[in-house]
């Protein structure tokens, strides 16, 4: 049974408890503690292509400020390079980086291996320059260097916008990639077993037959809710978080893996932290009633109004915007 989070309640500067709604039902839930920890992840749901789940729409940023924490890092956003732009019924879900690994290729429209043209200075000397290197990699020749598809994600986010802004893109505005013409369907199946099933299942496509339409997804927050490094709580007596939620861990670009590494660090340190700061403290925090009932008339006016914006259309304008305009690539002309 889910419960949504809807605002944290406040006894002078410190928590004293939370408001929730519970999904089924609608009835609402008042959590009385001395201590919240929130680990509620990310924001992806504001842009319109995105891995992140429906749930992912910023709340633990939002509940965190308002009661007086702090934000950092925000503008701090990694796209997954290879996200489904098409079906629709797959939009945004990960295409993991196994499938360039065991030999899928980037191609633009044209049927070029586009790759090659984005090697960075700085990784240059590490990486294939051509299919014949690329080929013996993949064979196990340990001489040979790694094919550019598995470069690094900003790098090859960055490399697929370039292709879709020159007009080589794919009919839905992605790259392609191929995995199909690189080996053979027996391979396909027993090395990438989940791939090949979530696609045939959700998205009626064979993956041992055609090309993936892929291109940058929104997949992660570096930024969030600014905690002492080793507690985690923020500067709110009470209020904890970690995970996606929490800053400081990953700098401007997280390296693949680590998210988990943060969940079971930073998630045993809250849960210590949270620990000693209410042995700590000598009373209970109060409720106020006062502000629980403005949290629950807040959740409820929109059910009782009778003109005004639609919300959902207000959400699918901001999504468009965010995807057009704060992408893997940023300049003054698309932010103001």
């Amino acid at each position: 049974m889910e419960c949504t989070g809807l605002d944290l309640i406040k006894d002078g500067d410190r928590i004293s408890g939370m408001v929730g709604m519970w999904r089924d039902n609608g009835e609402f839930i008042i959590f009385k503690c001395r201590a919240v920890i929130l680990a509620t992840g990310g924001g992806g749901k504001a842009w319109k292509i995105t891995s992140n789940s429906w749930e992912y729409t910023g709340d633990g940023y939002g509940m965190a400020y308002e009661a007086g924490a702090e934000l950092m890092d925000m503008e701090f956003t990694q796209f997954h390079p290879t996200g489904m732009v098409w079906p629709p019924s797959v939009r945004g879900t990960l295409v993991t980086e196994g499938v360039r690994g065991e030999g899928g290729i980037l191609t633009n429209s044209e049927n070029k291996r586009f790759m090659y043209d984005n090697i960075p200075d700085r990784f240059a000397a590490e990486t294939a320059d051509s299919e014949e290197e690329a080929n013996r990699w993949l064979k196990g020749d340990k001489d040979a260097r790694r094919p550019p598809e598995l470069l690094t994600r900003d790098v090859v986010a960055r490399a697929i916008r370039k292709e879709v802004k020159a007009g080589r893109g794919s009919p839905h505005g992605g790259a392609y990639l191929d995995i199909a013409s690189r080996r053979n369907a027996e391979d396909i199946k027993r090395k990438l077993p989940s791939m090949y099933h979530q696609f045939k299942v959700l998205a009626e496509l064979d993956i041992t037959n055609e090309p993936m339409e892929v291109g940058p997804t929104l997949h992660y927050f570096m930024g969030g809710v600014k905690v002492d490094a080793d507690t985690q709580m923020t500067r709110v007596p009470g209020l904890f978080a970690c995970g996606e939620c929490a800053a400081g861990v990953h700098g401007a670009n997280r390296l693949g893996g680590n998210s988990l590494s943060d969940l079971l660090v930073c998630g045993k340190l809250a849960g210590s932290g949270a620990v000693n700061y209410i042995k700590s403290i000598n009373n209970n925090p109060n409720l106020n009633n006062d502000d629980v009932q403005k949290i629950i008339r807040s959740a409820t006016d929109i059910l009782n109004r009778e003109k005004g914006e639609n919300p959902y259309l207000i959400h699918e304008d901001l999504q468009e915007l965010m995807q057009n305009n704060v992408g893997i690539v940023r300049t003054d002309e698309l932010l103001s």
